[in-house]
């Protein structure tokens, strides 16, 4: 039989090993490639930022951080390919407020997963304000021009979107209730192609980030009627707020963030966390983005949680507003 003072030692030492091994998690990672998936299409800002800090990261651990775009059905395919992936910290999902607002507009059997469940935070990127733009052809030269033409003619102007619960989507329907207007949603496979959908007159209107938009604005290839800020943007700073404009209380964001499969060791969480605030919090980074109009957003994994709770209640009252509109 063994001792009683044996068993105290053998089981001192099983505790010792095991209580190591996250830290030696922690420490081995990342070991070989890490996979940043994008639900949305290319040249998009979840794209362009995941492709930007999946560089940056890829430097700083010294191995590969690949983008690799899973694109379809507002989000959700990306969403479950990453939901169901190992919870090692090598395959991450770089999400918007998209994800969020799936968890109210699409039923649980649509999206196969449970965002709070199904995926662990690591850490938010950015934020930016949407412009409101219009194809030059629209005889509106402001927001209320806009929103008096789109009452003249209930269900007859088309606004895009990248795709059902986007937030462009979810932006362009508060607008719809706040304006008390009928414009149809023409949903899209991407922003890309939403984009080229206004700027080639397919579609009337659509909302898009600054930071992608700002370059059509300036080509005049579309006209930018406001911006959905509580202040004016610094990349479109001639262009009028809505609430300027002549929609109090519109304000509209698309943020960025990073989660991973739910059960992913804490300690490779918290490692990834404090490398993507390093990130954003980078000198040159922040100008780049301000630059853009984007504004670096940096937390704890724990405080993105309660950030992501909060902007699903959000969402989920936005839905409950255009559901009755």
């Amino acid at each position: 039989m063994m001792s009683p003072r044996f068993v105290l030692a053998l089981a001192a030492g099983l505790f010792m090993t095991f209580s190591a091994l996250p830290r030696c998690i922690a420490q081995d990672y990342p070991s070989h490639t890490v996979r940043i998936v994008v639900p949305f299409g290319p040249g998009g800002p979840a794209d362009v930022a995941a492709r930007l800090i999946g560089n940056i990261l890829q430097e700083s651990f010294g191995q590969p951080f690949v983008v690799e775009n899973r694109t379809g059905a507002g989000g959700v395919i990306g969403t479950q390919e990453v939901a169901k992936s190992p919870a090692d910290g090598y395959t991450l999902l770089m999400m918007s407020n998209t994800q969020t607002a799936n968890e109210s507009l699409l039923k649980p059997d649509q999206r196969k997963y449970d965002l709070m469940r199904d995926l662990a935070p690591i850490a938010p990127v950015n934020s930016s304000d949407l412009v409101i733009v219009v194809h030059p052809s629209v005889p509106a030269k402001t927001l209320q021009e806009f929103i008096a033409l789109a009452k003249s003619q209930p269900g007859k102007l088309n606004y895009a979107s990248s795709g059902q619960g986007t937030p462009y989507h979810m932006a362009g329907e508060l607008f719809k209730a706040m304006a008390g207007i009928d414009v149809v949603h023409v949903p899209y496979r991407n922003s890309g192609e939403a984009r080229s959908g206004v700027i080639g007159a397919q579609v009337q209107m659509m909302i898009d980030a600054v930071p992608a938009m700002a370059p059509n604005v300036g080509e005049k290839q579309v006209r930018a009627l406001a911006t959905t800020g509580k202040q004016r943007s610094g990349v479109l700073p001639d262009v009028p707020t809505a609430g300027e404009a002549g929609v109090p209380g519109y304000e509209a964001t698309i943020w960025l963030g990073l989660m991973a499969p739910a059960g992913t060791p804490k300690p490779i969480i918290d490692k990834l966390n404090a490398a993507v605030n390093g990130v954003v919090k980078r000198p040159d980074i922040v100008k780049l983005w301000n630059e853009q109009g984007a504004l670096p957003m940096a937390m704890t994994a724990e405080e993105f949680d309660r950030f992501l709770r909060g902007d699903i209640v959000k969402w989920a009252d936005v839905v409950k507003k255009f559901d009755k509109s």
